[in-house]
């Protein structure tokens, strides 16, 4: 039984983040992977996603080119072989800085399945016989990650049926694409695919686009998507699905009942992620998921699960944890400094930024109107279109902000669609994480001409002081 002072099963964001921060602070670690370091965001998720997302915004600027700005330009076709070479290029290119990152720690990577066998022990199974025994001194992470969720004889094929995780890997560009799922992830596919002159139709079985954002937000979303030629239909179900000669045949029910049968080259199921805990022996470490599969924490502020010295990190977290990359990077910061006996911050899920990058994008932190209600706050709410200001006419877009706070002057959350607004949200995150009040950030000037005013005007407004509306 080899010995180490802590253990990480998966090196995806939340699992090679919190190596690297353990080894910072002087521990011995050793984290295990059965596939690629960087996990899903790396290979399969974030980076090449948006690596294409930006392809696609460049498709986007030729058509807005010539038929707005009056620049004969043309697109001839896409080249997806130079394209999708490009996007592995980054991914490589990053992947190739996470292990260099890792050595340069002194993590040891290991590379094989990784099951429990106790509190504080654990094998890895590099297809030897025997496996490899490890003991941690200090205490176990688990990091092991979410896979797509499927539907019940819907089984992806990697070609006409696909999931989000092999949506990018797919052959070639289809004609049509029926996209399974309105949240982020379906939202920025219907995207991606519609900018590469695709016919899109999204489905969503909740009333809303991106339920779980501001309505405000979503109704404005689904308008500019709407805009770019994307059919959407919010409150309607999938009730079949089956191949049909290059494609797949669908039928869909509607949120008016009405039945639509749907012929499309490619069917994208994006409906959410399930965690990864197949073969992980959490039984042989006193452990159970919580019936959906998440391990939840005994106790949130150090991630530490019922067994003591067992952490959990990523999206192995139930709510409020929003499974997002860069928080599982908070909280693997969370767990390593506790394993090195200091006491960090809890981490703070209400501050914690969301973003979808389609176009246009949505990006918020902090409380939507509703939840704020529901949490018994006395709430103001002040709305802004981006075409209000100057540098929103240029961009063109549909977009808005929309701020919200306490009776009090506390804003307790900001909510953005447009151009750009990924880039824009960092200022709001820092408002709603510091628990600024309105009239405080209102004397802070936003440069002219700017996106970013249109933050600074909600501002002004919530502190009476709006040059342009009143609240």
């Amino acid at each position: 039984m080899k010995e180490t002072d802590v253990i990480v099963i998966g090196g995806g964001t939340g699992g090679y983040g919190t190596a690297l921060r353990a080894a910072g602070l002087g521990l011995d670690v050793v984290l295990a992977e059965r596939d690629l370091v960087g996990g899903t965001c790396l290979h399969r998720g974030c980076i090449p996603s948006k690596a294409m997302l930006h392809a696609a915004e460049l498709v986007d600027g030729i058509t807005e080119a010539r038929e707005r700005w009056g620049v004969r330009a043309t697109l001839d076709s896409v080249d997806w072989s130079a394209l999708t070479a490009t996007r592995d290029d980054i991914v490589s290119r990053n992947h190739r800085g996470v292990e260099g990152h890792l050595t340069h720690a002194g993590v040891r990577v290991v590379r094989g399945s990784v099951s429990l066998t106790g509190p504080r022990t654990v094998r890895v199974d590099s297809g030897d016989e025997a496996g490899d025994g490890w003991r941690a001194r200090r205490g176990i992470v688990l990091a092991t990650g979410s896979r797509p969720r499927t539907l019940p004889g819907l089984e992806p094929d990697g070609s006409t049926v696909v999931t989000s995780d092999d949506a990018l890997f797919a052959p070639g560009l289809p004609g049509s694409v029926l996209v399974l799922g309105g949240g982020a992830i379906g939202v920025e596919y219907a995207s991606l695919h519609r900018s590469m002159g695709a016919r899109v139709i999204l489905v969503e079985a909740a009333e809303r686009l991106l339920p779980l954002e501001d309505d405000h937000i979503s109704r404005l979303l689904r308008r500019g998507l709407t805009q770019r030629g994307i059919e959407v239909h919010t409150g309607a179900r999938l009730e079949d699905a089956r191949p049909y000669h290059y494609g797949v045949r669908a039928t869909v029910r509607t949120a008016r009942g009405e039945t639509l049968e749907l012929g499309v080259e490619r069917l994208l199921v994006a409906v959410g992620r399930v965690p990864v805990t197949d073969g992980l022996g959490l039984a042989a470490a006193g452990l159970a998921t919580d019936g959906r599969g998440f391990v939840a924490p005994a106790d949130w502020a150090r991630l530490e699960t019922s067994v003591p010295g067992i952490h959990v990190v990523g999206d192995l977290l139930p709510l409020p944890s929003p499974g997002l990359a860069h928080a599982s990077f908070a909280e693997g910061l969370l767990v390593a400094e506790t394993l090195a006996g200091r006491t960090p911050r809890p981490v703070d899920y209400a501050a914690v930024p969301r973003v979808t990058y389609s176009s246009p994008q949505t990006a918020s932190v902090g409380l939507t109107e509703a939840e704020a209600r529901a949490r018994g706050h006395e709430v103001l709410c002040t709305t802004m279109p981006l075409a209000a200001v100057a540098k929103g006419m240029v961009h063109g877009q549909t977009g808005g902000v929309k701020a919200i706070a306490d009776r009090d002057g506390r804003v307790l959350g900001v909510h953005l669609v447009g151009p750009h607004v990924s880039e824009m949200i960092a200022e709001s995150q820092l408002i709603v994480g510091w628990d600024a009040e309105a009239v405080d950030v209102a004397q802070h000037i936003h440069p002219h001409p700017t996106l970013s005013e249109a933050v600074g005007e909600v501002m002004l407004s919530l502190g009476d002081r709006g040059l342009h509306q009143q609240r």
